[in-house]
């Protein structure tokens, strides 16, 4: 078996993982790229409205996505691209989220797919302050053109993964993973009638249908509240991308640091109040992005991240807006 994989790119209308709104698919054959396919989409109904955040970032618009075919309706297609093949995305809990919350609400059931993540594989393989797609495709050597664009997301996406193999000498997915002493995630097969819905859909469809999601918490002056550092939960997913990370809260964040940190102990973080020698990420809030490291916006714990890492002190930095994608809840939150 060769380098072979799917990458996959989705961006969502709004803040539930279930609203992707377009879709970049990049298929490599033996390390490289031989097809590449993206479509526009609406929504699943009642799912397919436009938060100005994410249309900030991507640049799609309702009336982009007007003539489409919803989701569930494309989804036959998208499935077809796949086929068989492992799938590759970055910071893959949110794509895999997107793909099963997406066929939720639809009402349709999803199969299974092996996958990989890049964010992981990015963290393990270079030395990065952020581990963000346009900066693990520069290191990849594959710049990013248009970051937000579905279409060049997964490209690079693409790119990192066989720049990785590349590097570990491995002529196929099995034999990366072998040598990184990791074993490949699985999100199984689906059925919304027999099977329980996962979390954020079912946080989505309780707002839908006039319930309460989480609300983004206004804005305070002042020291931002620490909380409780929660323990780990012991019966998360190991391949989660923040399992077994320590975690650190900085700057002003949307849903405040005790619910952020109840997050992370969710899916296997350790959760802390000040960066040590034992954090291996920090969040930022304040409407950081990754871009933020090279113009210098940085709160006194990002600079105290970038100092640690100049050490060589395997530590990053996650914008809030990668932080809840990675803990795929329902936010109304920009997703950078």
């Amino acid at each position: 078996m060769g380098l072979d994989f799917t990458a996959i790119d989705f961006e969502t209308a709004n803040g539930f993982r279930g609203s992707p709104c377009a879709v970049g698919l990049t298929k490599v054959r033996g390390g490289r790229i031989v097809e590449e396919a993206s479509w526009l989409m609406r929504p699943p109904q009642n799912h397919d409205h436009f938060d100005y955040h994410n249309v900030r970032i991507h640049g799609i618009r309702a009336d982009d996505v007007a003539g489409q075919p919803r989701f569930g309706e494309l989804f036959p297609e998208i499935g077809a691209f796949i086929g068989d093949d492992i799938l590759a995305a970055h910071n893959a809990a949110f794509d895999l989220g997107v793909i099963r919350s997406g066929l939720e609400v639809s009402g349709l059931p999803g199969p299974a797919y092996d996958y990989v993540c890049t964010v992981m594989l990015s963290r393990r393989c270079y030395s990065l302050v952020s581990n963000s797609l346009p900066f693990a495709a520069e290191a990849a050597g594959v710049p990013l053109v248009k970051h937000h664009d579905a279409a060049e997301d997964a490209r690079a996406c693409a790119g990192i993964l066989v720049d990785i193999a590349r590097r570990n000498q491995a002529n196929s997915i099995a034999e990366l993973y072998l040598s990184l002493g990791l074993v490949m995630p699985r999100q199984q097969a689906f059925d919304p009638v027999t099977d329980g819905l996962s979390k954020a859909s079912i946080t989505a469809l309780a707002a839908a249908a006039g319930g309460t999601a989480a609300p983004l918490r206004p804005f305070q002056a002042g020291w931002p509240e620490e909380g409780d550092n929660p323990l780990p939960n012991p019966d998360a997913e190991p391949g989660h991308p923040l399992h077994g990370q320590t975690v650190v809260f900085t700057g002003e964040l949307s849903i405040g640091r005790p619910e952020a940190k109840r997050r992370s102990a969710e899916v296997g973080a350790r959760p802390e109040s000040r960066v040590t020698g034992r954090t291996t990420v920090l969040v930022v809030g304040d409407g950081f992005v990754a871009s933020d490291l090279r113009s210098g916006r940085l709160t006194g714990k990002a600079r105290r991240v970038l100092e640690l890492h100049g050490r060589g002190q395997a530590i990053e930095v996650l914008s809030e807006g990668e932080f809840l994608q990675m803990v795929g809840d329902f936010a109304a939150a920009a997703i950078a």
